[in-house]
Order: C-alpha cells, then sequence, then structure tokens
C-alpha cells in the first residue's frame, strides 16, 4: 500500500515538469510543478523539526484554498506527523474545541484566521507554535504562551536544511498504518468528533480509479473546501496519484470565467454546484429554438458541443457527491455528452464508499462498493430497506480519544452508516432516508439537530425546540434547516408580573412569537451559519414526547411551510 509520502515522491520523481496545481492571483495565473510541491513540502516537514514537533504529534491547518494548502499538508503527513484541517468558516468556539480534542501542538494558518487563533490560543494547553501567512506576523515574538511565526519566513529560514540529505523530511518516513489527518465532524450534543484516517485508508480510495479512467493531462478543477474529504480525497489525492493538474477556481462567481480560462477536464461538485450550473445552461437554451429542436429529436450531444466549449472545451467528467442528487440533473448532464455519476461516503470512509463505474451508470443509485470494499443492508425489512453498513480498506481507525463513540459506530468490521437504503441484486445502492435525525443540505453539509437545540434551548424564554430538515417545493434533494420551538409562556408571564404596572399587560401571540426570535437570531450567531435555521415555527403547547420525555420526532414536519426566520 502506497503513502500519501511516496505518492508526492512518485509525482517528483516520474513527472517533475508536470504543473501540479495552478491558482489565480491579482489577475495573473501562477503555477507549481511537482517539483515545486515537493521542494516546498520538503521545507515545511523542515520547519516542524526547528518548531519541535515530532512525528505521531497533531499539527492544525487553516487555510482557505490555496497552493499552500496543499504543501504545507504534504510536509506535515510526509514525516509521520497528523495533520488536523481545521474549517476557515468555524467559529472560535468550534475551532477552540478542535485545537484542544486534537492536542495541535502547532498551528499554521492563512493570515485571515491570524485573528480567530490569537483569541483562542491562550486557552490551548499543548499548543506551542502559530505560524501565519500573508504577512499577518510582522516579527517572531511569544504572545499568550506561545511563539508566533511568518509562515514566508519560517520556510525560508530552513530552504538549505531541508534539501539536505539529513533533513527532517529524510529522517522521519510515515508508514501506511500512520494517522494522516484527523477530521472533524459535526457532532451531536454540541461535541464534534475527530474520525483518524491513515494513509491506508486514503491510498486505498485510490481504487475508485477502477471506475472511472484519469490521464495524466487531465485537469481537476477546484471548488470545494480542501478541509473537506470528498474534496481532499477526490480532489487532491486522485490527481496527485494520477500525476496530472489541479486549477483552483478563485471563488464560487467566478467558475465560469475560471473554466474558460484552465479548461478542465474533471469537475468534482456538490448536488447544488451541478443544478446551478445546469439550470443556467437551460436557461439559456430555452430562448435558442435550434438547441431545442435539437434536444427533442434526441440530439443533445449536438447542443452538448457548444456547452463543453463555454466550459473550457475539454470537461468530460462531472462526479457529484457529498449529498444526494437529482438522477434527472445527472441524467441531463450525460446527455450532453460529459459522463455524470455520482458517488456515496461518510468522512469516516475517507470518504468515498459506493460509486458508478462510468461505463455502468444507474442514475437513480450512488453506485456500488469500490473495489476491495464491501457494502451491506443490515437487517432490512419486508421492502429491503436497512441501515448501510460499510467494510473494507477505507474505514477509518476510530474517533480520536473516543473510544465510546468508535464502539458505538461499528458493528464488528463493519461501520454503522446511520444512512437507510435498498441494494439491487448487482450490488447497486439506493439511498432511501437516515435512520438518524441528520440533516444534509444542498451543499452536503452534516448538520446534528441536536447541536442547534442546544443553542435555542439556552434562549431565555424557550422552553424545548426540535430541529428538522425539510424541502422546498421545487428542489428534489437536499434539506434546508427549520426548528419547532416551544415559547416559555410561564416565564414570560411572571416577568411581565414582576415588572412595572404601566407596562405589565399580557403579551400578544405576534409579540412573543417576535421575542423568540430575536432570540433565536441573537443565539444563532455561536455556530456556524449553514446551521441556522431558515424556517422557524413558534408553538405554544409542549412537543409531544414518549414515556422516556423524548420527543417524537416522527409526528412534525415543516415541509407544508411556516414563517421564515
Amino acid at each position: 500500500m502506497p503513502t500519501l509520502r511516496t505518492l508526492l515522491l512518485d509525482a517528483y520523481s516520474q513527472s517533475p515538469d508536470t504543473i501540479a496545481v495552478r491558482w489565480k492571483a491579482d489577475r495573473v495565473w501562477h503555477e507549481w510543478s511537482f517539483v515545486d510541491l515537493h521542494a516546498r513540502a520538503r521545507a515545511v516537514s523542515e520547519s516542524l523539526g526547528k518548531l519541535g514537533v515530532k512525528p505521531g504529534d497533531r499539527v492544525a491547518l487553516m487555510m482557505e484554498n490555496r497552493p499552500e494548502w496543499m504543501s504545507t499538508y504534504l510536509g506535515i503527513v510526509s514525516c509521520g506527523v497528523t495533520a488536523v484541517p481545521v474549517d476557515a468558516r468555524l467559529h472560535p468556539h468550534e475551532v477552540s474545541h478542535i485545537l484542544r480534542d486534537s492536542e495541535a501542538v502547532a498551528f499554521f494558518g492563512s493570515g485571515k484566521t491570524g485573528p480567530l487563533v490569537r483569541e483562542v490560543m491562550g486557552t490551548l494547553k499543548y499548543m506551542r507554535a502559530v505560524v501565519l501567512a500573508d504577512g499577518a506576523v510582522s516579527e517572531d515574538r511569544r504572545e499568550s504562551g506561545v511563539r508566533l511565526w511568518d509562515y514566508e519566513r519560517l520556510l525560508e529560514s530552513v530552504s538549505g536544511p531541508s534539501a539536505a540529505p539529513d533533513s527532517f523530511f529524510d529522517r522521519n518516513v510515515a508508514r501506511e498504518e500512520d494517522v494522516a489527518s484527523i477530521i472533524y465532524t459535526s457532532g451531536t450534543m454540541g461535541r464534534s468528533k475527530g474520525a483518524m484516517l491513515t494513509h491506508a485508508n486514503f491510498c486505498a480510495q485510490l481504487s475508485a480509479l477502477q471506475y472511472y479512467t484519469v490521464r495524466k493531462d487531465d485537469n481537476f478543477l477546484l471548488v470545494l473546501p480542501l478541509h473537506h474529504a470528498f474534496a481532499f480525497t477526490a480532489n487532491f489525492v486522485v490527481p496527485l496519484a494520477a500525476q496530472c493538474s489541479v486549477s483552483m477556481v478563485e471563488n464560487l462567481r467566478t467558475i465560469p470565467e475560471n473554466m474558460r480560462e484552465t479548461q478542465p477536464t474533471v469537475l468534482l461538485a456538490v448536488p447544488l454546484l451541478a443544478e446551478k450550473m445546469l439550470a443556467a445552461i437551460m436557461k439559456k437554451l430555452e430562448k435558442s429554438a435550434p438547441a431545442r429542436a435539437l434536444m427533442a429529436i434526441g440530439l443533445s450531444r449536438v447542443v452538448g458541443r457548444k456547452i463543453i466549449a463555454q466550459l473550457g472545451g475539454r470537461m468530460r467528467i462531472i462526479i457529484v457527491g457529498g449529498a444526494a442528487s437529482d438522477p434527472d440533473v445527472l441524467r441531463q448532464w450525460s446527455k450532453f455528452g460529459i459522463t455524470t455519476l455520482q458517488g456515496y461516503g461518510l468522512t469516516e470512509t475517507a470518504p468515498i464508499s459506493a460509486l458508478a463505474p462510468e461505463n455502468a451508470i444507474v442514475f437513480s443509485s450512488v453506485g456500488k462498493a469500490l473495489p476491495g470494499h464491501e457494502l451491506r443492508i443490515a437487517e432490512p425489512n419486508d421492502e429491503g430497506v436497512g441501515e448501510i453498513e460499510v467494510k473494507g480498506p477505507s474505514v477509518m481507525k476510530g474517533y480520536f480519544r473516543n473510544e465510546d463513540a468508535t464502539r458505538e459506530c461499528f458493528d464488528g468490521d463493519w461501520f454503522r452508516t446511520g444512512d437507510l437504503g435498498t441494494m439491487d441484486e448487482n450490488g447497486y445502492i439506493t439511498i432511501t432516508g437516515r435512520k438518524k435525525s441528520l440533516i444534509v443540505n444542498r451543499e452536503g453539509k452534516n448538520i446534528y439537530p441536536e447541536e442547534v437545540e442546544l443553542v435555542i434551548n439556552a434562549c431565555p424564554h424557550i422552553l424545548e425546540s426540535i430541529v428538522l430538515g425539510y424541502h422546498v417545493p421545487g428542489e428534489k434533494k437536499g434539506e434546508h434547516v427549520g426548528a419547532i420551538v416551544v415559547a416559555d409562556l410561564d416565564k414570560i408571564a411572571e416577568e411581565r408580573n414582576k415588572s412595572d404596572s404601566s407596562s405589565a399587560s399580557p403579551l400578544s401571540d405576534d409579540q412573543i412569537r417576535d421575542l423568540c426570535l430575536r432570540e433565536i437570531r441573537e443565539a444563532m450567531k455561536q455556530i456556524s451559519t449553514y446551521k441556522h435555521p431558515r424556517r422557524i415555527q413558534v408553538r405554544f403547547e409542549p412537543l409531544q414526547k414518549t414515556n422516556t420525555l423524548k420527543v417524537k420526532r416522527y409526528l412534525y414536519s415543516l415541509d407544508s411551510g411556516d414563517e421564515e426566520a
């Protein structure tokens, strides 16, 4: 089994001049070859040695998509150190939890992350060094007991030793069983869990290359954030192994322009992106009578040639993952001559567990088990629906320092996904729902209702709440976050009675709703925006519960439409 280190070394020795990554800065496209990527990774490894980091330690990486993310990650993991990728959009208390829980000894971040990490680093018991890019550290110094370093100056200071035969990179060699990443998933009860994924886990994902073809002249368009397991594996590890190029978009608004400029061949997308791109194309085609006529007689591929030209001229594969996709969207992209397939998996499975082979796509299915992996339906009902379980070399080692959670999610060697589905006679999986109350939005992000409920229930005038996913008419896949909340009428009345007589009159129903909504909006500032409920219903009767006082979730729905927050 290779490691991420050997993938880098193979690309460096076999395809040294191939463009590894390209990105746009100051309106100009820049490039690193695999020689450049290798040299920068070695410098990062050497800097770890200078900071006193040892193999087995954890080092956090919190940057927006940029080439330094790739070189820093490879520099960390190549020498047996574990990387802890952190979402650059998280709130301070969420970042603080990840850094504390992982016991990270060092932090590498972009300039934008500087204020956030400085806010929390004084509370981090194990943190010894914070390295920030973009000139965020004017001079190396200590602050709150932590040494601050400038990223570029640090790497420059070790450029000589990093290239020497006795470098930190050469002295410390990652093994396949070493934990490469600890990726934190959204957790119930407000506590996220760190999935430990080894070099072997990630490299086992390369078996997906038996299902679709990647060529050395391919160019992967990077849209999704690299801290996300799907983007990391499919948009970073796979191109590294195939020794082909990755082109980073500037932002979501510049995707069309960047596609024309970089001429990508492979796009990894969440369903929402694939849907929006297709909707924009279809809107233009509706205005073209010749295009409509060609599509009506089954000649969509003729129309597709112009569409592919607008996407840079070379687009041949779109792989959709992160959430369930609308089969009609996949089918329409394929009609235009672009092979479009979807996959399925979780962070804990590195992440792909199922994928459709490019020559045997079933649009209503998420595919079948990757080669060398197994899928099964546990305890299926009369309709064949049961929990999807996964076994194979991509399944995580477990949750970091959380044996109880690890035991809970395994049935022997089988990982319990919490998703419900069916399997046909050919091994193709169809997702039917979720065993757990997890909400997956249209961008593929996971939201645990219990985490949001904790925040809502802490509001002064909220008695209890239930957070649910709901669907918007016309959207076939993906959910939005909504909440049903119960106002604490007794507390409100008590406070009114204690107030001055001039303002002690009872509040109207509308005034109570406004009070609750204001409190919830304020409370939501504690958690990431994508977790915020967009539809909130305020009720005055307690929620129905079981004998053990658990809310009967199945009785409640927001799909019919209620107040928008």
